[in-house]
């Protein structure tokens, strides 16, 4: 499944994002460890 990675916008296949955290239940992809540590920088309640 194509995915919109919500830091950048890049579109990314989940089964092979190389990051991801579940916030509020909803697991998030991105596109590299950087734009990763951009959203838990971001968003303290997600978990991952």
């Amino acid at each position: 499944m194509k995915v919109v990675d919500p830091v950048c916008g890049m579109t990314v296949e989940s089964t092979r994002a190389p990051a991801q955290v579940v916030d509020h239940g909803a697991t998030i992809y991105f596109c590299s460890e950087g734009c990763r540590q951009k959203y838990l920088a971001a968003h303290p309640t997600a978990q991952g």
